[in-house]
């Protein structure tokens, strides 16, 4: 079956339903006619977040029909926790190995410098994954593609666990979904390796579709970005400040993985490699250069540890920030550890 493929459209799309208190009944009208009139309810879809030129209900991204059933009281959750900020955390110790079982007394958070209480601690956090896959198969990456898409297969089949959903897209110079999120191993797989041979690179696409995509799924999820790139940034329609805006927007992290095809810095793109070192440095995930495709499997090992044995702290701002603006956040461990945490976030309105 052909994927469908998509250009890169920065529109979200939020469908809102403002419950509107019952009115009271006119006092007089009461009176003379001895019964109580009531308001209906009138369920209010504000156009403020559709930025789309056209009236198309074009999605780029096919539905699940389990989330749709469930979209109702996860917006429900969502307006009893609307201050509540998440942080993920990830502790390592000065092996690269993944850090379990600390205290809630050894972490400290702050925001804006400001220490905060913190409300919810969970060791190793249970909280479902949502990961977007996203394989560069552009020409000057594609000659390592078989080494990535075995790796890429492996993964899957090795992160996927009860209520956890992984999507597939190929980055070229679109972004092309191959396979939209579930938990079908031998569907997903199959999917990576049909990655097409593309011409161009569009890592702003790439990351900013990505975290518009994951920013649409449900709040009690974990949303992930996992990018197997050669850094060498060529056709992307977004720039470096949009696709930064919406990682922090949606709260996803961001593992990149840079296969370089020149190992010599003044033969590739250097720019492209800082530029995603500081997304993902931005976003809380962690940046990976292997030295041969062959060290691909045990850098999805890591990153998988790395997801199952994350830190999950949660807070409500004191005091509250104003609305759409951008909070630094600071997590502090006691002892010899790396640190590695979404470093700010977006309030919202008020």
């Amino acid at each position: 079956m052909r994927a469908d493929r998509f250009p890169l459209r920065i529109t979200a799309r939020f469908y809102l339903a403002a419950a509107v208190p019952l009115c009271a009944a006119i006092l007089t009208a009461d009176l003379l006619a001895g019964a109580a009139t009531t308001a209906q309810d009138k369920p209010d879809r504000p156009p403020w977040a559709q930025k789309s030129k056209s009236g198309s209900a074009e999605k780029s991204q096919p539905a699940q029909p389990d989330e749709e059933q469930d979209s109702a009281p996860q917006r429900g959750r969502i307006r009893v926790s609307v201050n509540l900020v998440n942080v993920l955390v990830s502790v390592l110790d000065e092996h690269n190995r993944p850090a379990p079982d600390l205290p809630r007394e050894s972490f400290q958070l702050f925001e804006e410098g400001v220490e905060q209480k913190i409300d919810v601690f969970e060791p190793e956090t249970q909280l479902p994954l949502d990961l977007a896959l996203m394989i560069d198969a552009s020409l000057s990456a594609h000659k390592e593609i078989a080494f990535e898409e075995e790796a890429a297969a492996h993964f899957i089949r090795q992160v996927l666990r009860k209520s956890d959903r992984l999507s597939v897209f190929a980055v070229d110079e679109n972004i092309t979904q191959l396979a939209a999120f579930s938990d079908d191993v031998a569907s997903l797989q199959a999917a990576v390796h049909r990655m097409p041979a593309g011409s161009g690179t569009s890592i702003y696409d790439a990351i900013l579709l990505g975290s518009t995509t994951l920013g649409r799924r449900g709040e009690d999820r974990r949303r992930v970005i996992i990018l197997v790139t050669d850094a060498g940034e060529t056709t992307s329609r977004a720039d470096f400040d949009a696709a930064r805006k919406e990682a922090v927007r949606s709260g996803s992290l961001l593992y990149t993985i840079v296969i370089r095809p020149v190992k010599n810095e003044s033969g590739r793109n250097t720019a492209g490699e800082h530029a995603l070192e500081t997304i993902t440095d931005t976003m809380g995930g962690a940046m990976f250069f292997p030295d041969s495709v062959t060290e691909l499997d045990s850098i999805f090992d890591r990153i998988n540890r790395e997801l199952r044995t994350q830190y999950r702290l949660a807070y409500y701002p004191t005091p509250r920030g104003p609305a759409n603006s951008y909070r630094q956040i600071e997590v502090k461990v006691t002892g010899n550890y790396q640190v590695r945490h979404r470093k700010s976030y977006l309030t919202g309105t008020q």
